[in-house]
């Protein structure tokens, strides 16, 4: 009697020990939704890259006013730089330069995605295909990209889709390739529970594949962008004319043409903000979302 009144009375603690441990796991499993100070944000993601910048500024002037670069051919000071985007925005030539490049760049980039994602399934689902066609896209990746740039214009002509084809073949291969390596390693287990609920075919793809295999493929889609940018620039700077407009990769050629390093430097300094720019607006917040997603970033 006194044994069922124990284990009788014993039963409430255990459910409510039971209850607390449950909860305590749903509350593990709710991510952290509370953003950082504003003070914590401008301290560790602004003020770095801007102190950056600043040092190098520095340490440019300082070559110029200690005559350690005494040729303004060579080196240009920072203030004719900053005059040659005074002039460029003046007369109102700066953002067509931008926009002319960033266009043609972000159009090519869609179209290599278009086409380097089903193939990526393709070569990562079918043996066969992985067998012939994974190896050209190991060699493609390592070919640069300017050496399509001779044979695109003698293909196509000196017109925009000179461009995008050699932006194609820049970015097409590391946008599959990243899309191989990220379903290489997404665990069996994910997929063979996909087949018992019925995900094959297509359906496996978009709902199982896919997101499993999304950290390879969003590495695969920062290097195609990377590649469809440095295939652009090359391009624009070979393939000159009239009817192309001036891009950032022009305006570089014309510099030196020019004999302007001012010129060269403005270009150089463009290119690389709006490689920063892409980089941070689209491909940064992506990459900590699916980390985050997945419990592999706490903080940022």
């Amino acid at each position: 009697m006194a044994d069922t009144e124990t284990t009788t009375a014993t039963r409430p603690t255990r459910g409510a020990e039971q209850g607390s441990v449950e909860a305590g796991l749903d509350a593990l499993e709710v991510p952290a939704t509370s953003r950082p100070p504003l003070r914590q944000t401008v301290v560790h993601k602004i003020l770095p890259p801007l102190i950056a910048v600043a040092l190098v500024l520095v340490v440019w002037q300082a070559l110029i006013s200690l005559k350690i670069v005494d040729d303004p051919a060579k080196l240009p000071s920072p203030a004719d730089v900053g005059r040659e985007f005074e002039n460029a925005w003046l007369e109102g030539r700066l953002l067509g330069y931008i926009w002319t490049s960033v266009s043609r760049g972000l159009l090519g980039f869609l179209l290599a995605l278009a086409i380097g994602t089903p193939l990526g399934l393709l070569v990562a689902r079918v043996k066969f295909v992985r067998a012939a066609v994974k190896p050209v896209l190991s060699g493609l990746q390592s070919l640069p990209s300017v050496a399509w740039v001779p044979p695109a214009v003698i293909w196509l002509g000196l017109d925009n889709s000179m461009m995008y084809a050699v932006i194609l073949l820049g970015a097409v291969p590391s946008i599959a390739g990243g899309l191989v390596s990220g379903i290489d390693q997404v665990p069996p287990l994910f997929l063979r529970a996909g087949r018992t609920m019925g995900a094959t075919g297509l359906r496996g793809a978009w709902h199982i594949v896919l997101p499993a295999a999304l950290p390879g493929y969003l590495a695969g889609l920062k290097q195609g962008w990377a590649f469809s940018w440095r295939s652009l620039m090359a391009a624009e700077i070979i393939a000159s004319s009239p009817d192309l407009g001036i891009g950032l990769g022009a305006l570089l050629e014309n510099g030196r043409n020019a004999s302007s390093m001012a010129m060269v430097f403005e270009a150089i300094l463009l290119i690389l903000f709006v490689g920063v720019a892409v980089d941070l607006l689209v491909f940064s917040p992506l990459e900590r979302r699916v980390l985050r997603g997945r419990g592999l970033l706490v903080k940022g």
